[in-house]
């Protein structure tokens, strides 16, 4: 306990320099609503989205410290503070909100108004931030020995390490730019095709990749394990599960279906044996991997929220010192027992008395298991779904019994689990934020209210963005495939309705407890089972060219330096192709697509075009090696000169 109390953080509590200023804010404001749209459109295709707070904290160094020529680390990290959130609120809503889009799709009910997201968005995000206040000093403080936070900590490296800030900044923008490049060539001018496929005469299967730099950078920054894990769920589906299916059933009608297998292999492909069978098996594995890893973090869950009740009891008088003043208790507790009255009595949001009740029960409970587990594993070991899934199942289950079924029903339950999963996203990057900022000697009331700040900027900016990727491709698509939104839609059917094809969604069950009882993870996996095989060949590129740096004899440090410029530069093109890709959408909708478009004017043949779109993989691949392990080369020779 001593050596807690003693922990001297990088800026004094008696010394003040600037945190939030007009600056850090409208910079924070801009990243957060970049880093979310980028995001919702990353998590909507791939459905995976990736954490903006580096990325976020490298851009504010470069602009404040080498453009504008300040020396002030912690309004650096308010930057980021803010920016983070965006990333955050869009992960929670895009894992459920664009539900409501597909039942509107069916003609099952009318689609959200942007009013009603936004609201949702805006009070999740707000219950997220309030909620993790009184356990910033039980998490962050009293346990800062034993949580090591490690966005958290890597952040607040990143920051200490300001003398680089211009460098690395310009690493993100050049990942921008260049992928901003690839992304208009390949869907703007549509000059090259997206996605190279290979059949083989006579089989079913189908394999091949697409050639997108925001995929192939999520299989970079995930690593080679989790895209293997991916790439394997996506084999058995396209090369094991589709043929079959076609093998056996080719002059079977089967539910779902309305026509024969055969015929629809021979309308569509294997990409509608996909969407026909495929997808209830996928989704099946993903409810099965969202519950295991809930199932087994159960025991440090329940030992989470006991040990942090405890800390929060035992917190004794509060210091007066700058680095430990918080948001007031009670405008904490005025502002969460006003915001779950919004939630029952706004019109706009569809959830009952009951329903607000769950959402803050189940919101604070999970709140605090969150902040707690990416603490101890990461943001991205954090089983948000996990934590979803068990609060629509409740959720849907407890509506029902009282009466409210049916598609009110249906919209209450995913409001409430879409306002429990941003929570959970919300709380899990508040605290990562709060633990960089206690590192760095940050003032923790500035940081809350750059939270909130984030929290309005990206709920404001998300029903925008949800609507126009809607109108422009459609949830369910090809090239948003949603597949955590369209899961808790077959669950909240399957509760409420019963008329889901339960042997797919069994075969899906069974398929991940065997991947389980093997000892792979469940959720890349079954993830990897939904998603098109194309998707996930591009992904496990980007994870072979992350193991070829991994694997490099090189001193350690040196190693890591050339990774981590190789994240920055993934990180930037992910933003980068997101910002196209809502640009394209916003073209889209007004129809100006096809002005742009080249491929009918170009008429290559489908060989030549194939091989073109190698051409630019490769060099998409290129780029990542020239700003990682070729930029530290050109370095270290330029030190030597």
């Amino acid at each position: 306990m001593e050596n807690k109390k003693e922990f001297k953080p990088y800026i004094p509590a008696e010394k003040i320099t600037p945190e939030i200023t007009v600056t850090s804010i409208i910079m924070g404001i801009i990243l957060a609503v970049v880093f979310g749209a980028a995001n919702a459109y990353l998590g909507l295709r791939v459905g995976m989205t990736v954490s903006a707070s580096i990325p976020a904290a490298v851009i504010a160094m470069g602009v404040i410290r080498v453009i504008m020529r300040k020396n002030s680390i912690l309004e650096s990290n308010i930057v980021q503070t803010v920016g983070s959130a965006g990333e955050s609120l869009a992960a929670g809503a895009i894992f459920t909100l664009p539900a409501l889009f597909l039942w509107a799709a069916e003609g099952r009910m009318d689609k959200p108004g942007i009013l009603e997201i936004t609201l949702i968005a805006l009070l999740g995000g707000l219950l997220g931030v309030f909620f993790m206040v009184p356990l910033r000093n039980a998490l962050i403080v009293k346990e800062h020995g034993t949580l090591p936070y490690p966005e958290g900590t890597a952040c607040a490296e990143v920051l200490l390490a300001g003398e680089e800030g211009g460098a690395n900044a310009s690493t993100v923008f050049a990942g921008m730019g260049f992928a901003a490049a690839f992304k208009f060539i390949i869907d703007g001018l549509k000059a090259v095709p997206g996605e190279i496929s290979l059949r083989v005469k006579g089989y079913a299967g189908e394999i091949g990749t697409q050639i997108y730099p925001a995929v192939m950078s999520v299989g970079y920054i995930c690593g080679p394990r989790i895209s293997s894990y991916m790439f394997a769920g996506g084999v058995l589906s396209w090369l094991v599960l589709i043929p079959l299916i076609v093998l056996f059933g080719e002059n079977i009608v089967l539910y779902p279906g309305t026509e024969t297998i055969g015929a629809i292999f021979e309308q569509s492909g294997a990409s509608g044996i996909w969407s026909s069978y495929i997808r209830y098996i996928g989704a099946g594995a993903l409810a099965a991997g969202g519950i295991i890893s809930l199932i087994k973090s159960l025991p440090l869950i329940i030992r989470t929220f006991r040990d942090a009740m405890k800390s929060m009891a035992g917190s004794g008088a509060v210091s007066s010192a700058r680095t430990a003043q918080d948001i007031s208790i009670k405008i904490v507790l005025i502002a969460i027992a006003l915001l779950t009255l919004l939630v029952w009595l706004v019109p706009a949001i569809p959830v009952s008395f009951i329903g607000a009740v769950i959402v803050v029960i189940f919101g604070f409970f999970f709140a605090t298991v969150s902040s707690r587990m990416v603490g101890l594993v990461g943001s991205s070991n954090n089983p948000v779904s996990g934590m979803s899934i068990a609060t629509l199942l409740i959720a849907t289950v407890i509506l029902k019994l009282t009466g409210d079924s049916g598609v009110g029903g249906m919209r209450g339950a995913i409001a409430i689990g879409s306002i429990i999963c941003i929570v959970a996203a919300i709380a899990g990057d508040t605290s990562q934020d709060l633990k960089t900022g206690y590192l760095l000697g940050a003032t923790p009331k500035k940081q809350q209210i750059g939270e909130l700040v984030g929290v309005v900027s990206a709920a404001l900016a998300i029903g925008g963005t949800l609507y126009l990727l809607d109108q422009a491709w459609g949830f369910g698509s090809e090239q948003l495939a949603a597949p955590q939104a369209t899961l808790m839609k077959m669950i909240i059917e399957g509760v409420m309705e019963g008329n889901l094809p339960w042997a797919l969604v069994f075969i899906g069950v069974f398929i991940a407890i065997v991947v389980e009882l093997i000892g792979i993870p469940v959720l890349p996996f079954a993830i990897g089972v939904y998603l098109p095989v194309q998707l996930n060949a591009c992904i496990m590129v980007g994870g072979l060219v992350r193991l070829a740096l991994d694997k490099m004899k090189k001193p350690e440090e040196e190693k890591k330096s050339i990774i981590n410029d190789g994240i920055l530069f993934c990180s930037g093109m992910i933003a980068g192709e997101g910002l196209v890709g809502i640009a394209l959408a916003l073209l889209a909708v007004f129809g100006l697509d096809k002005v742009i478009d080249l491929s009918g004017k170009l008429g290559l043949p489908a060989a030549v075009s194939n091989i073109l779109g190698l051409v630019v993989f490769g060099l998409v691949i290129l780029c990542v090696l020239k700003f990682s392990i070729w930029k530290k080369g050109a370095k270290k020779e330029e030190e030597n000169a």
